[in-house]
């Protein structure tokens, strides 16, 4: 039973950074559909992207983010909807003629062309004179710290330095937006996370305005000044990582967006329970319950030793370990909670029997818990150990 005495929301401090309108935007997309014969893969998607701001599209397979990129792009035609590029529309206009800079999975360097001709290209194709191209070419080497490598080709390159050489071949010629597509994802782990840092400091330092898609939730979390969650061609959720993270709107948000405990949970004069019969209303009970379900990341639960209360704002009642897994830095649990009656709290009114349990019984509820290292060392935990269990914070969805 939780007592509630403020607003259900994360509570946290953080600093909130103005999502783009769209008299300021450099991207706005409003109200975009697209269909593939008998199949709608994007429904009513608007959003919009400031100048120097990144955003990234984050959803499973099939929901919508590389569809987004390639209308944006011009690479495919919306059935409806707009995009603005700076205040003109361009989605009527072919991909050449948008100004746009697309950095593919596959970086789409040419193997018969050096790293410098790579990236003189599309001057060279745009009618920029020789001099200009030289100027230009050497400016990026220098930005992208390959010049010891302009006369080599992409085979004789690494897979982070052919993403450079893409990235400033897009850049070349001046794009008022990038459109990244899953541009990290064939790296190794370790140049990923730091080819994602130079990146996010060169965007800001050019204030180019840039457009991620990718499944890679950290990835997300690092690259976007905002993050946009779609759901089966529909956006779910946009706002800030931290704000995406701590706040999650829908249940899909929470459950996708890092690891949360989505649990029923029942709501009467500011008392909230978790309880395994799902609170059914009954003749004994003459005031209003209403039905929620709770929210709340793993890293929120605390445990401690089942003869008291843990110190957080909000207790769960106790539980028993049913797993422990080692991950290094941090230790996971899955805990099986108990239901306890107790007087006045909102259970005491459902009786034990209409789930087939005596008080103080195992529930059905398996909980999934993160400590650091430094909580495991402190209350070592093992198979089948009671413990009280508390939250620092949490949320309801209606």
């Amino acid at each position: 039973m939780i007592r509630e005495n403020v607003a259900t929301s994360f509570q946290e401090t953080q600093t909130y950074v103005e999502p783009a309108t769209e008299t300021r935007a450099a991207l706005v997309v409003r109200g975009l559909s697209k269909w593939f014969g008998s199949e709608q893969v994007l429904d009513d998607v608007s959003f919009s992207l400031a100048e120097g701001e990144s955003l990234v599209l984050l959803g499973p397979s099939g929901s919508g983010k590389s569809t987004t990129l390639r209308l944006i792009a011009g690479l495919e035609a919306p059935e409806s909807g707009e995009i603005f590029l700076h205040g003109r529309h361009i989605e009527h206009l072919p991909a050449r003629e948008r100004n746009v800079g697309v950095i593919f999975q596959n970086y789409a360097l040419f193997p018969r062309m050096t790293v410098a001709e790579n990236i003189g290209f599309g001057l060279r194709i745009r009618g920029i004179g020789k001099k200009r191209r030289h100027e230009v070419v050497e400016r990026l080497l220098a930005m992208i710290g390959l010049h010891g490598q302009r006369d080599k080709y992409p085979a004789q390159l690494s897979g982070g330095q052919q993403q450079r050489v893409a990235i400033a071949r897009a850049l070349a010629y001046e794009p008022e937006l990038l459109l990244f597509d899953e541009s990290f994802s064939a790296l190794d782990p370790k140049i990923r996370v730091t080819l994602r840092g130079e990146i996010r400091a060169l965007l800001k330092k050019l204030r180019v305005p840039a457009l991620f898609i990718t499944h890679d939730q950290e990835e997300a979390m690092e690259l976007g000044d905002q993050v946009a969650i779609l759901n089966g061609g529909r956006l779910e959720q946009i706002g800030t990582p931290r704000e995406v993270y701590n706040n999650p709107q829908t249940e899909f948000v929470a459950t996708f967006v890092g690891a949360a405990n989505v649990v029923e949970a029942c709501w009467r004069d500011g008392h909230i329970a978790i309880d395994c019969t799902q609170c059914p209303e009954t003749a004994a009970s003459a005031r209003k319950m209403e039905r929620s379900k709770l929210v709340f990341r793993p890293e929120d639960i605390t445990l401690g030793l089942p003869t008291g209360l843990v110190e957080t704002p909000y207790h769960l009642g106790r539980g028993r370990v049913v797993d422990v897994s080692f991950n290094g830095a941090t230790e996971t649990l899955r805990v099986q909670l108990q239901q306890r009656r107790q007087p006045g709290a909102l259970t005491s009114v459902v009786p034990a029997r209409s789930c087939g349990m005596e008080a103080d019984s195992p529930c059905d509820l398996v909980i999934r818990v993160v400590r650091s290292k430094w909580d495991a060392e402190r209350l070592p935990l093992a198979v089948g150990a009671p413990v009280s269990v508390g939250l620092r914070s949490y949320k309801t969805l209606s």
